[in-house]
């Protein structure tokens, strides 16, 4: 997170879950490995083939931090949306997953504009929205029962064919852990018990 993000924050009214979650966010940020591309990728790509394992895209780049004063869910003149290097950057994604040999997935998006928009500039199949996808970062008190939801649907979904969940970095983190940079590519084995694990993420290039 930026420091002019930070300051941002800090002068608005917070609530003890705003700055708790403040917090989370950037010591997870800290903590996860921000890595180059390796020879692991190719590891990676393969196990979304597998029967066992999903990929979660945090949107790629929209410049800002959460959502502007008088945010209306569908109308995306109202939110922070993608800058043309995020779009940019979402269609590399969609490059990559094709010179994986996924051409084609099942693919769930937020309601957001940014996760929409990320998904349809991937063009690697139609997407449906799944609010269970969708920010919580401007109500942390949802996190926990929206995760939970997550954590259900997940249990009940085919892995026969590549899934990709586009969404943001509070969803990621509070499935897995993780603090996805934007556009990062995490990849998640879903075990017997119906756990769920980040096995390892992948960079847009």
């Amino acid at each position: 997170m930026s420091k002019v993000a930070v300051n941002r924050e800090l002068v608005e009214p917070m609530s003890v879950f705003r700055i708790l979650l403040l917090g989370l966010v950037l010591a997870l940020a800290g903590a996860w490995p921000q890595r180059p591309a390796s020879a692991n990728d190719a590891a990676l790509w393969h196990a979304l083939s597998d029967g066992r394992h999903f990929a979660m895209i945090r949107h790629t780049l929209a410049p800002g931090t959460g959502d502007p004063q008088g945010f209306t869910l569908g109308d995306c003149s109202t939110q922070r949306n993608l800058s043309e290097v995020g779009r940019a950057q979402a269609r590399r994604i969609g490059d990559r997953f094709r010179a994986a040999g996924i051409w084609r997935a099942r693919v769930y998006t937020s309601q957001w504009c940014r996760c929409r928009d990320t998904a349809a500039e991937t063009n690697i199949g139609p997407f449906q929205e799944l609010s269970l996808l969708n920010s919580f970062y401007e109500n942390p008190a949802l996190g926990g029962p929206q995760i939970n939801g997550l954590r259900a649907w997940l249990a009940r979904q085919p892995l026969n064919e590549p899934m990709v969940l586009v969404t943001h970095f509070v969803v990621i983190s509070g499935l897995v852990g993780a603090a996805p940079t934007s556009g990062e590519i995490v990849v998640v084995r879903r075990d017997d018990y119906g756990n769920f694990q980040a096995v390892g993420s992948i960079l847009a290039r």
